[in-house]
């Protein structure tokens, strides 16, 4: 009977140059923010240094997530969200609402929520690495990708360069439901900080 093949070990260096490349962070910032030092940081990164626990703490409190991101390993069902379970939250002083939808991971490169537009609602217009794809549920969306407008409507999808400058409305009475993702880290998704900015909603 052949013998199952052992499941090969992460790359303990490459998952934190990842997660520190997603965050737009120098290898400086990240021994400014840890406390850790740049040279030993380079050796963990390139794997010619095997972190204690305690540094490794201080590199994932660094990166803004929990201990756990680099050491827990991941089963299936941590990537099911179920829709009646889900936290809706929502920026401080903002009417959209949001509910996280990826799982984090060493190594996990998608951010993705699921957007709830009230109507009148009109994003800033920002520009930023990696890419987005944008699918309306419900509703209607006015998106301004690079200057040009698209009105788009449930079932329509956009999928683009996050460096083209972007925007989106709702320009309608109705609420809209729309599914973003991309590969920008746009929030805590591990939760180990606290962001004062959030609002959770029931």
């Amino acid at each position: 009977m052949p013998r199952d093949k052992a499941k090969p070990e992460p790359n303990l260096g490459a998952a934190i140059r990842k997660r520190r490349k997603q965050m737009q962070m120098t290898l400086q910032m990240l021994c400014d923010k840890s406390g850790v030092s740049m040279g030993y940081l380079s050796q963990v990164e390139r794997g010619n240094a095997t972190p204690s626990l305690g540094t490794l703490a201080q590199i994932a409190d660094g990166l803004d997530v929990a201990l756990e991101y680099f050491i827990a390993a991941p089963k299936p069902s941590d990537g099911l969200t179920r829709g009646n379970e889900r936290t809706q939250f929502a920026l401080a002083n903002s009417s959209l609402t949001y509910e996280s939808l990826a799982a984090t991971f060493p190594g996990a490169e998608l951010s993705s929520y699921l957007l709830h537009v009230p109507p009148g609602y009109e994003s800033e217009t920002v520009s930023h690495e990696g890419e987005e794809m944008v699918f309306v549920l419900e509703g209607e969306i006015e998106q301004t990708l690079d200057g040009q407008k698209f009105r788009m409507s449930a079932g329509d999808c956009l999928h683009y360069s996050g460096q083209l400058p972007h925007a989106w409305a709702n320009r309608t009475d109705t609420t809209a439901r729309i599914l973003w993702t991309g590969t920008l880290a746009v929030l805590n998704r591990a939760g180990a900080i606290e962001l004062p900015e959030l609002i959770k909603k029931a």
